[in-house]
Parts: C-alpha cells; sequence; structure tokens
C-alpha cells in the first residue's frame, strides 16, 4: 500500500511522515509538495503537487493507495483547491481519502468552516471512500502568543470565558497516522479535540506558574484585539481573522469532550502544562 501526504512539507506534514517512516517502509510513502527540492530531508519520495496546477495532479497520484490531504494553507481557495485534488484522486483511482477538516465543521459558526464544509460535500459526492478528520484547535495556536505576553505582561485576546479543547499538532498527527494505516476508518468522520479543555485565563495562569510571573489574562472587545495584532506587526485581514476566532471560541466553537481523539490515538492528549513548557523552552 502506498500513502501519499499533500502539504508534507508543512508543520503537521513533517509531523506525520516522520510517525509514519516509524510504522512503515519509507519507500511506501510519498510526499505531496509544492517545491520537492525543499523535501530532501523528509527521507521519502516527494512529487510536484501544487493544489492550483490540476494538470500536475493526477499524474502525481497514480499509484496512491490512500492519500492524507492536509487542508490548504490559502483561506479563500481552499474549496477550489481541494477539489482539484479530490477530481484528479478520482482519475488516479486513489483507494481512500483521509481529510483533515475542523471540529464540528458541519455546525461551527468559525468562517474557516465554509471551505470545510464545501469539501467534505464534495468528498462526499465524489463516491471514493472518505474518513474525515475534523481537528480541533491546535495548542501551538496559543501557546505561540506567550512571548508577546510575557513581553507585555498580560495574555491578551477575545475569547472570554470559552472552553477551548485544543490538543497538540502532533497528537493529531498521531490521528492522521492511524486513519491512513487501517481501512476499517473508511467512511469514518471524527470530531477530535483535546482531553482537557481549558479557558485563556487557565493558559495564563499556567504561562504564570511555570514562569514565576505574574501574567494575568486580558479580555478585549473583537475590535481592540484586532487592532493590537495589527499594531504588533500582523496584516490586518489576519489580525481581524484572529480576533473573530476568538469570539467564536467564547461560544463554544472549539470546544468538544467527546474524546474521539485519544481513543483514536490509545493514549491521553497533550496537556496544555506540557505544551506551555515545551513553548516556553
Amino acid at each position: 500500500m502506498t500513502i501519499a501526504i499533500t502539504g508534507a512539507t508543512g508543520q503537521l506534514g513533517r509531523l506525520v511522515i516522520d510517525r509514519l517512516k516509524a510504522q512503515i517502509p519509507a519507500e511506501r510513502i510519498v510526499a505531496l509538495v509544492r517545491s520537492p527540492e525543499k523535501a530532501g530531508d523528509l527521507g521519502v519520495a516527494a512529487k510536484a503537487f501544487d493544489y492550483s496546477q490540476p494538470d500536475q495532479l493526477a499524474p502525481a497520484l497514480e499509484g496512491v493507495d490512500t492519500l492524507l490531504l492536509i487542508s490548504s494553507s490559502e483561506v479563500g481557495q481552499r474549496a477550489v483547491q481541494h477539489r482539484n485534488v479530490i477530481e484528479a484522486a478520482q482519475q488516479a483511482k486513489t483507494g481512500r481519502i483521509v481529510y483533515t477538516s475542523l471540529l464540528h465543521a458541519d455546525r461551527s459558526t468559525l468562517d474557516l468552516a465554509v471551505e470545510h464544509r464545501e469539501t467534505e460535500a464534495a468528498l462526499a459526492a465524489s463516491g471514493l471512500p472518505v474518513t474525515i478528520l475534523r481537528n480541533g484547535w491546535y495548542t501551538e495556536n496559543y501557546t505561540g502568543s506567550i512571548p508577546a505576553a510575557l513581553a507585555g505582561g498580560a495574555l491578551i485576546g477575545s475569547a472570554g470565558d470559552g472552553r477551548i479543547a485544543s490538543a497538540a499538532r502532533a497528537d493529531y498527527a498521531e490521528a492522521a497516522v492511524a486513519a491512513l494505516l487501517s481501512e476499517d476508518h473508511a467512511g469514518r468522520t471524527y470530531e477530535l479535540a483535546g482531553d482537557t479543555a481549558w479557558t485563556l485565563a487557565d493558559l495564563a495562569a499556567e504561562i504564570s506558574r511555570q514562569t514565576g510571573r505574574d501574567i494575568g489574562y486580558t479580555d478585549l472587545p473583537a475590535a481592540d484585539y484586532a487592532a493590537a495584532l495589527t499594531e504588533a506587526g500582523l496584516p490586518e485581514e489576519l489580525a481581524q481573522a484572529i480576533a473573530g476566532w476568538d469570539v467564536a471560541a467564547s461560544e463554544g466553537a472549539l470546544f468538544d469532550d467527546s474524546r474521539q481523539l485519544s481513543a483514536l490515538i490509545g493514549h491521553a492528549t497533550t496537556p496544555l502544562a506540557r505544551s506551555v513548557e515545551t513553548a516556553l523552552a
């Protein structure tokens, strides 16, 4: 069985390949990337694969039994790009697609959910066996703010008391590997999230505990949070998106307590304290 991974040089893709190599021969793994010359350190065969170049895709998928379609990073272009990949998989007669979607994509209020819903619909209409991994938030999405919190003396956001059931990126990579290696997951949709939900106040408290600093959480109106992010150097559109995601988190969009992720990977998800420790290191 040949397994191919799109976006293989991205953060998630690299983790998936590392974990796959520990379980199956590297010769059975194919990295699908825009620039194969940047994939030399992966230790597997690499093929050119640009979501926006339809003519390039089907030939790259020849002989692939299972495809991990890691969602594109280009928000606003994802639905079209993903359809290109799905159509190419149909042409190449790919055996199964495993897709990284979004937690509760069918009902999520996150603006990111729209393109995931469209992709899930395209997958359902493709006639191919599919496994949907609805990934929750990566803890790294928030621990990346630790340096700014330490510099400013406070963690800021707009998530209020919203509970965030995040998990480490490595946990989601393990889930992808589990789904890729067993046909038993065909036709299944998994809501993947961390075992223990936390609030941004909890994150601030954990930062304080580990650093010995008094770092509180300051909840801001979305417009003020976006303005602060823009002032810190983020593009205005991205800053507004991040603030909007926090507002959605305050309404429960990032919460799930089904523990399907830990069940799929066979152990507890990475606790917040360990992710903070890793970020501080």
